[in-house]
């Protein structure tokens, strides 16, 4: 299996929180939807995240927050159906944009080489 995934976009929503009990205790899930660009238009995927604890951690981004998610796809089959869940892992803050660095200035016209080639050329 893969050690994961990440992408990174902006939280369009999130949906309510379920919870239960189970054989194996107590248990809650809330689903959560990223936008991401994808060419030219932007594309809405569907994230679930398991347990209390991460569930806690999406309290702390509001919808348009930019936010980078980790996660791994898990398929189960189901009476001769496959369903795909993402499973978040990680909720972070998108990281800053990287400082840009000043675009240097075209060079003047004197600081360009003559274009003279004389009698130099082969034709």
């Amino acid at each position: 299996m893969p050690s994961g995934f990440e992408l990174e976009g902006r939280l369009a929503g999130k949906l309510a929180v379920q919870s239960g009990r189970s054989a194996k205790g107590d248990w809650a899930r809330q689903d959560f939807l990223l936008e991401v660009q994808d060419g030219n238009f932007p594309s809405t995927i569907c994230f679930s995240l398991w347990g209390a604890d991460r569930v806690k951690e999406l309290e702390k981004y509001q919808v348009g927050d930019t936010v980078k998610v980790s996660f791994n796809p898990v398929s189960r089959e189901y009476n001769g159906k496959w369903y795909t869940d993402l499973r978040a892992w990680r909720l972070s803050g998108a990281s800053a944009a990287a400082p840009v660095a000043p675009v240097p200035p075209p060079p003047a016209a004197e600081d360009i080489p003559s274009a003279d080639f004389g009698e130099d050329l082969p034709f």
